[in-house]
C-alpha cells in the first residue's frame, strides 16, 4: 500500500510538473506556433510518446483519481467500504480507455512544437540501442534525482531556518 501510494505520488508529481512545464511553454509560444497540428503530426507524436515510454506515466492517473474519490467518502461512510470498492472497480474499468484522452492532448503539444521530420529523428533515437538504454535508465535517474532533490531541499531548509534565527538574533529576537 505504501509503495503504491509513493508510486502514485511520484507519478502525480511528474504529471503535474509536465503539465506546468507544458502550460508555461504554451504561454510563451507565439500564437502562430500553436496552430492545430495535422492528424499525421499527432500520430507521429503518439509514436514518439510510445517510443520514449512516456505514456506509462499516465497509467496511474485514473486509478488514483478513482481511489482518491472513494477515500473522500470512506471517513463519513466506513460501513459502505464494500459497496464503494465495487463502484471504484467498475469506474476504473469503465474509465480506463479515457487515458487516451490525455495521451492525445500531450501528443498535440509535441506536434505543435516539432515537425514530423524532427519527431521521426527523435523516434529513431529512442529506437536505437542508446535510446532504449535511455528509456530504461531514465525512470531510476528521475526517482533518484527526486530523492536527492528532497534531501537537498531539507538541508537547504534547515540552513535557511538557522540563518533566519541568526539574523533575527542580531536584531534582538530569539526565534
Amino acid at each position: 500500500m505504501i509503495k503504491t501510494s509513493i508510486a502514485w505520488r511520484n507519478a502525480a508529481a511528474a504529471v503535474a510538473l509536465s503539465w506546468l512545464a507544458c502550460g508555461w511553454l504554451a504561454s510563451v509560444m507565439p500564437a502562430a506556433a500553436q496552430q492545430q497540428p495535422t492528424p499525421a503530426a499527432v500520430a507521429t507524436a503518439k509514436e514518439l510518446l510510445a517510443a520514449k515510454n512516456a505514456t506509462a506515466m499516465f497509467d496511474p492517473i485514473i486509478p488514483g483519481v478513482v481511489q482518491s474519490t472513494m477515500n473522500t467518502f470512506l471517513p463519513t461512510n466506513p460501513n459502505l467500504f464494500k459497496e464503494l470498492n465495487e463502484v471504484a472497480g467498475r469506474l476504473r474499468n469503465e474509465l480506463a480507455p479515457r487515458r487516451n484522452e490525455i495521451v492525445d492532448e500531450i501528443a498535440k503539444l509535441y506536434a505543435q512544437r516539432f515537425s514530423e521530420a524532427e519527431m521521426k529523428e527523435v523516434i529513431n533515437f529512442y529506437k536505437s540501442p542508446i535510446g532504449k538504454k535511455f528509456v530504461n535508465e531514465e525512470p531510476a535517474i528521475i526517482d533518484q534525482g527526486l530523492q536527492r532533490a528532497e534531501a537537498w531541499s531539507r538541508k537547504m531548509s534547515e540552513e535557511v531556518l538557522n540563518r533566519f534565527r541568526a539574523e533575527m538574533k542580531k536584531k534582538g529576537y530569539d526565534l
